[in-house]
């Protein structure tokens, strides 16, 4: 299976605007360098809800957007925005992006505090689309342009 990165959005606090960037470095078990919930700053950190990296669909946002609300441009408060590839499918898999190894940790349902942000109608018309949350592995400085799901070493990927 092989998808695309299309956008990756980070931002340093939690409720501040997400700002898109062309590359980032990925910090194994911590996150993005510079989000919010790698530097503990996240709205969610306080409760414990923390996800390293979250990623969600491009094909959800169009529809989304097709629907009649503003998602691109990182309302969706999501870091990394994928293309050609069900996040869903990914449950109980690591994968890669670009040299980095990703591992599916869960689903990464919308929470009111986004339509608090943005518009009325945001949550549902996150739900059963706001994405998946994961945790790095190795971590090296790349541009995240390809993702590759294959079986990686130590994976218990099982199959479909």
């Amino acid at each position: 299976m092989a998808g695309m990165v299309e956008e990756i959005y980070v931002t340093g606090e939690g409720s501040s605007p997400m700002e898109r960037v062309e590359e980032i470095r990925a910090v194994e078990e911590g996150g993005l360098e510079g989000d919010r919930y790698k530097e503990g700053m996240g709205y969610w950190t306080l409760y414990g809800d923390v996800c390293e990296v979250t990623l969600i669909e491009g094909e959800d946002l169009d529809e989304i957007e097709n629907e009649g609300l503003g998602v691109k441009n990182g309302e969706d408060r999501r870091n990394i925005i994928t293309r050609g590839v069900d996040l869903e499918s990914l449950r109980g898999c690591r994968f890669r992006i670009g040299e980095v190894v990703l591992e599916y940790e869960r689903p990464r349902p919308p929470c009111k505090h986004i339509q608090d942000m943005t518009e009325p109608g945001m949550t549902r018309a996150l739900k059963r689309r706001g994405g998946i949350c994961v945790t790095l592995r190795p971590a090296p400085r790349g541009r995240a342009s390809s993702l590759q799901v294959r079986n990686v070493p130590g994976s218990d990927r099982r199959s479909r």
